[in-house]
C-alpha cells in the first residue's frame, strides 16, 4: 500500500505537533532511508539530512528574543536569538544518531542520555540509566528519539525530566517518524510537550511496528542489524 505523509488531523495536534513541510526533497529522503535495501552508508547519510532539518525546526519551537548587530556596511540588522539556555537528551541508543547534527548545528550544546529498554516478558519499558546536566531543570530541553510508536519510552523518559524539575512546556520531542498512537499518548499524559517528526505514520499493527515504518532505526545507523 502506498501512503501519503500525513498532515495531523486534530486541533490539538496542530498546535503541539510540528510536521515539517511535506516537500518533494523530503519525501526522497524517505524514499531512501524506508528502503530496505539501502546499505548502511546511504541510511546513514540521508537519515542526517532529515535529522539536520528535524533539529533545526526543534530550535524554531524555543523562545527568541531582539538581538541587533551591526553589519560590515555600518547597518543595524534587528535579528534574533534564542532566550533561554538550551540541552540535549538522546534516547540511547538510537538518539544517540541525532547528536551529530545539534552538535553541528549548536556547537558546545551540553547533551545527556537516557537508557530504557522494554523488557521481553511484560513489554514494558524499564529505566536503566540517565546522566543529565545538573541544572537541566533550568533549560529547555531538545529530546531525541528517532521513533516515536507506542509512546512508552516517551513517558518514560519524559517522566525523567519532570522529576528533575523540566517542565513540560520545555520539552521539544524531536523524532523522524511518530506513530499516530504515540502522539495520542504523550499528548494525553503530557499536553505541554511538543512533538517535531518529519512523518506521521499509518499507524502500528499487530507487533506495534510503525506503518509503513523504517525498521529499526538504531540497528540501521549503527550497523547493527542482521546481515542480508
Amino acid at each position: 500500500m502506498t501512503t501519503d505523509l500525513r498532515e495531523p488531523d486534530h486541533q490539538a495536534d496542530r498546535e503541539s505537533v510540528h510536521l515539517l513541510p511535506q516537500t518533494k526533497w523530503l519525501r526522497s529522503l524517505h524514499t531512501i532511508i524506508r528502503d530496505r535495501h539501502a546499505d548502511r552508508e546511504r541510511f546513514v547519510t540521508n537519515a542526517s539530512r532529515v535529522i539536520r532539518q528535524l533539529v533545526e525546526s526543534g530550535l524554531e519551537q524555543l523562545p527568541f528574543e531582539q538581538s541587533d548587530v551591526l553589519t560590515p556596511v555600518g547597518e543595524t540588522y534587528r535579528g534574533l536569538g534564542i532566550t533561554p539556555r538550551i540541552c540535549g537528551v538522546s534516547i540511547a541508543r538510537a538518539g544517540e544518531s541525532m547528536e551529530s547534527e545539534l552538535r553541528a548545528i549548536s556547537p558546545g550544546i551540553r547533551i545527556g542520555k537516557i537508557l530504557i529498554q522494554r523488557d521481553k516478558e511484560t513489554k514494558l519499558p524499564h529505566l536503566y540509566y540517565s546522566a543529565l546536566p545538573e541544572d537541566i531543570g533550568e533549560r529547555h530541553v531538545l529530546l531525541l528519539d528517532p521513533t516515536l510508536a507506542t509512546g512508552g519510552t516517551a513517558l518514560t523518559a519524559i517522566g525523567v525530566l519532570l522529576d528533575q524539575g523540566v517542565p513540560e512546556e520545555h520539552i521539544v520531542f524531536v523524532n523522524v517518524l511518530s506513530s499516530p498512537e504515540g502522539i495520542e499518548v504523550v499528548h494525553r499524559s503530557h499536553p505541554g510537550v511538543r512533538i517535531v517528526t518529519s512523518s506521521i505514520e499509518e499507524g502500528l499493527n499487530e507487533n506495534a511496528y510503525m506503518r509503513p515504518g523504517i525498521g529499526d532505526f538504531g540497528d540501521r545507523y549503527f550497523g547493527t542489524d542482521a546481515v542480508r
